[in-house]
């Protein structure tokens, strides 16, 4: 058997989903992160996070002195991984099938094994560790099928079954397989995961082979022909759209922030959390991508997401997939953690913070999709109208910001840039639509909030807007975050004082294309101990407020250096460290929306100077 032993970097990984769950597929044609049967579930496979305790589904072919490329069949989420020596090429393709008759009541993965040239000797080994690796399980089968049991509640009585064109043998409630391919040879292996009693809904291995393929990929490739986009870096744009798609419920119309937990922020640090449920604040982002891209379906579903759970109750800053709120933080002793890197935890306590901006990130998105879809309805006004009187009664308060500060609330400048955000596009909207609020109140709100912070979250010294004020008076601290300013049209990029803070971030946070969100050195600022990686999200950021800035050509430079930080198939994960591994959850929806944000901005911008020089 082909035991898993030694950790993948996280970079070497794709992701394909079926819009319920989503698993990462390494170079080496191991799957090492599932949960099922909805992105958080508990783990199937977590090996990523420990190669022993953790589970895989591994398939090797016996070449000496191999080498692995993967990339996707263009404009979908299926994935080859082949592998190349001097005696033999071999390839694995994998996707979980997106069709109506199928993925509504089961989560599969096909993986179709094929020997390119020569005949190629196989090992396979099915390896699942339920319940994030503390729940034992049951096998039983035949020389083709084998199931898996787990009757715990934990685990929601999952049930996994194996399926493969091969003869597959048991050992310690493990499957695995050897098996030689002639060359043009393939054969497949199925996996299938129901809930306990919902076995009726298990389809034969001939099922999943004739009849999922093709049709998976018409899914995507009809799925991204609904883009507006038609700028430069079309593959890349359409890569990152693919991927927050991935990391959208197709049932409820939600969108996690990741699709994995427990990845570091740095290697043997304890930043290290669970991503895997829906943030307000990533989630509007991620709409706004896929309004301006034309994608309105995803963007009115979330929208109908929002105003269903509001209804119930205050907005949450974190829910699960199907909008409960269940989401407190555990910490794991038994695995060990990415590269040693532990605790490994779940859930995410940041939900039972205060953090403000959410509600300028929420109305922001309703006002896009009020300018570009389709007019907001009065049932959607009276949920804008309970933000705008939640931020007038709220919007002088500390919280614990953007960066979720795990300590002592602060008055930080983004929070207070989104409640002004809030404000400014609750106005706008009604006054599109003609719904009646109090203009006069409204106004005189946003434009206080406005007046606190140009003038006091300025710091002369400094010459920059700093992250937070004390006591009235700015602090000194730089922070990546206020690049969002001209982004949200609050202050113009000719501003002599945004000048200065641009060159503010660059002196202090930027390392070439590479930006700190801030300078954690600061002893117990954000109430952790050790170092994180650069942030992604921030640099696409700053590239986009170059292009805003009319510093085109930097900008174009910047947003390609940036995309060499991509993984061999354009994904992100959330941070990058010194020596440009990547780090954090992956493949992380902040980044690709706003690798998405900045390429709609040069696009943009290189369309009015072609047409200046047209003239």
């Amino acid at each position: 058997m082909n035991r898993k032993t030694e950790f993948e970097s996280i970079e070497h990984h794709g992701i394909i989903g079926n819009m319920r769950t989503a698993a990462l597929v390494s170079l080496t044609g191991c799957i090492d992160f599932l949960c099922a049967p909805r992105f958080d579930s508990p783990s199937v496979f977590a090996s990523l996070l420990d190669p022993q305790a953790g589970g895989a589904f591994t398939i090797t072919p016996k070449m000496k002195d191999v080498t692995s490329k993967q990339l996707y069949i263009p404009f979908t989420a299926v994935l080859i991984t082949r592998f190349f020596s001097d005696t033999g090429i071999a390839e694995i393709t994998d996707y979980m099938p997106v069709m109506p008759d199928t993925c509504n009541s089961y989560n599969v993965i096909v993986r179709k094994v094929t020997a390119i040239r020569g005949n190629i000797d196989f090992n396979m080994h099915f390896q699942p560790r339920l319940n994030y690796g503390r729940s034992m399980h049951t096998a039983a089968g035949d020389n083709n099928s084998i199931l898996f049991d787990c009757n715990e509640q934990a685990v929601e009585g999952l049930t996994i079954r194996l399926s493969a064109g091969v003869k597959l043998k048991m050992r310690k409630e493990d499957a695995y397989a050897n098996f030689t391919l002639k060359e043009s040879g393939t054969t497949h292996f199925v996996m299938e995961s129901v809930k306990k009693g919902q076995e009726q809904y298990l389809s034969d291995l001939e099922f999943f082979v004739n009849h999922t393929y093709f049709e998976t990929i018409r899914y995507w490739r009809s799925w991204t022909r609904q883009s507006t986009y038609k700028g430069g870096w079309e593959s890349i744009v359409m890569r990152s759209a693919i991927t927050l798609k991935l990391l959208t419920c197709i049932e409820h119309g939600s969108v996690i922030a990741a699709a994995t937990f427990g990845l570091p922020e740095e290697i043997g640090g304890l930043r290290n959390w669970d991503y895997r449920y829906t943030w307000i604040r990533d989630a509007a982002f991620s709409m706004y991508a896929f309004l301006k891209l034309g994608f309105h379906k995803e963007g009115k579903a979330f929208l109908d997401w929002i105003i269903k759970h509001a209804k119930e109750k205050d907005m949450h800053l974190i829910y699960r997939v199907d909008g409960s709120t269940d989401v407190d933080e555990i910490e794991f002793a038994h695995l060990q953690g990415y590269k040693q890197s532990h605790p490994v935890r779940i859930g995410n306590d940041a939900n039972k913070q205060l953090q403000l901006d959410i509600h300028g990130e929420l109305l922001d998105t309703i006002y896009i999709y009020n300018k570009f879809y389709e007019p907001v309805t009065h049932e959607l006004w009276e949920l804008i109208e309970r933000e705008v009187n939640y931020v007038i009664d709220n919007w002088e308060k500390a919280d614990h910001g953007i960066w979720e500060i795990r300590q002592r609330k602060k008055h930080f400048l983004n929070s207070r840039l989104m409640l002004w955000v809030a404000m400014d596009r609750a106005i706008k909207i009604g006054r599109d639509r003609s719904f009646p609020f109090p203009a006069q109140k409204w106004e005189s709100v946003r434009d206080e909030i406005y007046n606190d912070i140009y003038h006091n979250f300025w710091n002369e010294e400094q010459q920059a807007w700093v992250q937070h004020k004390t006591n009235g008076k700015a602090g000194d601290t730089i922070d990546a975050s206020v690049l969002l300013m001209p982004l949200v049209h609050f202050i113009t990029p000719e501003e002599p004082r945004w000048k200065a803070t641009m060159e503010a971030i660059n002196n202090k946070l930027r390392l070439d294309v590479l930006i700190y969100r801030y300078d954690n050195d600061i002893d117990g600022f954000d109430g952790l101990t050790g170092k994180e990686g650069t942030f992604n999200m921030c640099s696409f950021w700053y590239i986009e407020c170059l292009a805003k800035s009319k510093r085109l050509d930097e900008a174009i430079e910047n947003f390609e250096k940036m995309l060499g930080y991509a993984n061999h198939l354009g994904l992100f994960s959330e941070q990058i460290s010194k020596k440009g591994e990547h780090l954090g959850n992956f493949p992380q929806a902040f980044t690709h929306l706003a690798l998405i944000s900045a390429a709609l901005e040069l696009d943009k911008q290189i369309g009015r100077l072609n047409k200046t020089v047209d003239v």
